[in-house]
């Protein structure tokens, strides 16, 4: 099934103390590009994440986010308490009172002093559990945002390939143009050929085996069945690919190189109005092929 390179989804997963998030967004590249933005705890799981989504996704730039977060009802930041600062605080203050104790400073240290002390008490962010620990609720998240992206980048898919059939049947039909065209191209350049030796000899006589040369010279520079019968399987494998599952893009991209080619080979040798405007018009819908091509994985 053909796919798109442009996608979003999203998955929340809730454990008993945390929640991990994850959104993933992809949009076109020519080869897969991972930029995976985890929460330092999650470091160490850097390494699983990408392989998960080097497992899903074979091409284009993917972004995924990844956010930890507590459990509603759960606290954002905890009370540390430095006992040993404390008693550091608690022993100079005494030993400060016995120094100064001529002056009538008692030694009694009250413990709301104590705690008003810099550094005693202080908030922190929650430790942290083992970073191994959530790793199936990481995976379990990032496997949800995974298959909602490649849902979308199917849907995607399958409108561009509708697209792109439509486009096929287009080029098919200016390639039939073109076949019928030619022969006609031929006529048209012996009777002109025959025009401007008639009037250039008057009522002389007219060498016939000398026209039927040069028009037999020129018809096979302008021959352009070889072109034909390229085009036609190109568009015949084009079709075919467009049927497959998997990622096309690359082979789409350098079938579309092909017709283009072929296109530009008979646009040079068109001495024919309308071949010539058949080959304008079937450059023009290889360019809006090529525009949707980018966007297939």
């Amino acid at each position: 099934m053909v796919r798109s390179m442009t996608g979003f989804g999203r998955a929340e997963v809730r454990g008993d103390t945390l929640v991990v998030s994850v959104e993933a967004r992809s949009v076109n590249h020519r080869h897969l590009d991972v930029a995976l933005r985890l929460p330092r705890a999650l470091a160490p799981l850097e390494l699983e994440a990408r392989r998960v989504v080097a497992g899903r996704v074979e091409r284009g730039r993917v972004d995924v986010t990844v956010q930890v977060a507590p459990v509603a009802g759960q606290p954002t930041q905890r009370v540390v308490a430095d006992s040993a600062l404390a008693r550091e605080y608690v022993a100079r203050a005494r030993a400060l009172a016995i120094e100064l104790g001529d002056l009538g400073v008692r030694g009694d240290v009250p413990l709301d002093w104590v705690l008003e002390r810099p550094g005693v008490v202080r908030l922190e962010e929650p430790e942290p559990a083992d970073a191994v620990a959530p790793w199936g609720m990481l995976e379990e998240a990032l496997g949800r945002a995974l298959d909602e992206l490649v849902e979308r980048r199917v849907a995607e898919g399958e409108r561009l390939a509708y697209e792109l059939r439509h486009l096929h049947g287009e080029l098919s039909a200016i390639v039939e143009t073109m076949a019928t065209r030619a022969p006609a191209g031929g006529r048209r350049r012996e009777e002109r050929l025959r025009e401007r030796l008639s009037s250039l000899l008057g009522a002389g006589a007219v060498d016939e085996a000398r026209i039927l040369t040069e028009a037999a010279v020129w018809a096979d520079k302008a021959d352009i069945a070889e072109e034909l019968t390229r085009l036609r399987a190109h568009l015949a494998e084009l079709a075919l690919v467009l049927d497959k599952d998997g990622p096309v893009g690359r082979s789409l991209d350098f079938l579309l190189q092909e017709l283009g080619r072929e296109v530009n080979t008979v646009a040079s040798k068109a001495d024919d109005l309308e071949l010539s405007q058949a080959a304008l018009a079937g450059k023009g819908v290889l360019e809006k092929m090529r525009e949707q091509v980018q966007n297939l994985e």
